[in-house]
């Protein structure tokens, strides 16, 4: 494991009293293995323990559960409403809207699930606010609320005085919805893994999956064992590509990059932010910040650096090399706080698929492997979701969870490399020089509009790259 964890699971694994963990070191049977011990994979465990107690489920993990992207996202509990455009151009009207509700009753959901199973995950239900920082950003939200609205499910109300409320006099307009929360990411992800295993499921960190052999069942193999499975789940999150090629196209890999600063409550309090709610602005490649319960503000900006060949593990679990960036976007954000310095750096790896949504499906056709990945950065709460779809897929149940339009795999594909990449590198630097020259309030060059476009040309207008 890379020496430079996230600043999360760093500190998670601080307040762990006795780190336990078990390899597998045999030949096992499982009802269900699940490979990835991460958000998605043990939600997926959880609940088909839930649903049968009896069955025998297996997770294995190539490090600690939780040290991939589940244990180093900003912990921004968001929804999918800003997608409802996406959702209605792909699924339709009534799907659009089932999700969008389905989404934020997960908020909710993981919220009562931290109470009952007493998981300290520093979780605070106090909503996001969508803002505006420029005049060019004002109103994109507008359309969207008024659709939600026609349908009866909107949850976001115009917020006439966000500049006090976020934190920031930077913010020109902004939405606030209840439907939110901000969490610690790798405490509720250690506090998975500890509800799996008091539910009897067997987790196996430090155990790498080598290889899939198809088959009923079927085999995975580790380095010193081999799982038989009747069912297996595969919740790698971008690191799937490592073992499958053919979703090579489906998925391009994106930085996500955070900055945490040392605790100043004092500072925090003077500037309104309400505590525990947490900010995403409306930029192509977003800004987000909240703050802690040890009163630090973390703020991350998304789309700074794109892999060439969708390599994962050179860009996660790393110091960020936008560090300059950030420090530009902190001081403006906040002018006040110019002179903190900032105690932690680290770089996440996000999956971001044609869609900008998460998808599932079978793998190669094989009705006893399912797989779901592609949450291009948005899948805090969204995982769970993806479990009650990859839970269904398991137990072979015809719902409308394992017949929704997630579950179709992939809905569109990226070009090859290099083309790929260097048209990744374009449009990112015409994105930037865009939001440079709104961000002064002067007009773009159309180039730059034109190019811009095509971040988002699968998104709707509200759509953001975290």
């Amino acid at each position: 494991m890379s020496q430079h964890l996230s600043y999360w699971f760093k500190q998670a694994l601080e307040r762990e009293q006795s780190l336990t963990t078990y390899t597998l070191e045999q030949d096992i049977e499982a009802d269900v293995a699940i490979v990835g011990g991460g958000y998605t994979g043990l939600w997926t465990a959880i609940l088909l323990k839930q649903q049968q107690p009896e069955l025998n489920v297996v997770v294995i993990e190539k490090s600690l559960c939780g040290s991939g992207a589940s244990g180093a996202n900003g912990g921004c509990m968001l929804t999918w409403s800003t997608k409802y455009p996406t959702l209605k151009r792909l699924f339709g009207e009534h799907q659009a809207k089932w999700l969008v509700e389905e989404s934020e009753k997960a908020v909710y959901e993981i919220e009562q699930f931290c109470l009952e199973q007493e998981i300290d995950a520093e979780l605070f239900r106090h909503g996001t606010y969508y803002t505006a920082t420029n005049s060019a950003q004002v109103g994109q939200m507008a359309p969207v609320v008024k659709q939600l609205e026609e349908l009866g499910c909107n949850s976001w109300a115009q917020c006439g005085d966000v500049e006090s409320k976020a934190g920031s006099y930077r913010h020109k307009e902004g939405y606030y919805s209840p439907a939110a929360a901000s969490v610690q990411p790798a405490l509720l992800v250690r506090g998975l893994r500890q509800v799996a295993l008091k539910l009897g499921v067997q987790v196996f960190e430090n155990t790498p999956m080598e290889s899939l052999e198809y088959g009923r069942p079927a085999v995975i193999k580790t380095p010193k064992g081999m799982i038989s499975a009747q069912k297996v789940v595969l919740g790698l999150n971008a690191w799937m590509l490592d073992h499958f090629k053919q979703f090579t196209n489906s998925i391009v890999v994106v930085s996500s990059d955070m900055v945490i600063t040392e605790p100043l409550p004092e500072k925090l309090a003077a500037m309104n932010l309400q505590k525990g709610s947490t900010v995403v602005d409306s930029r192509i490649f977003v800004h987000y910040y909240r703050d802690t319960a040890d009163g630090r503000l973390m703020l991350g900006k998304g789309g700074n650096h794109f892999s060439f060949g969708n390599k994962v593990d050179v860009m996660f679990n790393r110091q960020s090399g936008y560090t300059q960036l950030l420090r530009a976007s902190f001081d403006k954000l906040f002018p006040s706080l110019s002179d903190s310095e900032f105690a932690y750096n680290w770089t996440g790896a996000s999956d971001r698929s044609v869609t900008g949504l998460p998808f599932f499906g079978h793998l190669d056709n094989q009705p006893n492997i399912v797989y779901g990945f592609g949450y291009s950065g948005n899948g805090v709460a969204q995982t769970r979701i993806g479990a009650k779809i990859l839970s269904s897929l398991v137990m072979d149940q015809d719902n409308q969870w394992s017949q929704c339009g997630l579950a179709q795999g992939p809905l569109g594909q990226f070009p090859p490399e290099p083309i790929r990449w260097l048209g990744a590198m374009m449009v990112r630097n015409a994105v930037r020089r865009k939001e440079e020259a709104e961000d002064n309030e002067q007009r773009p060059f159309v180039w730059d509009k034109w190019l811009s476009k095509l971040a988002g040309a699968a998104a709707g207008k509200a759509d953001k790259v975290e």
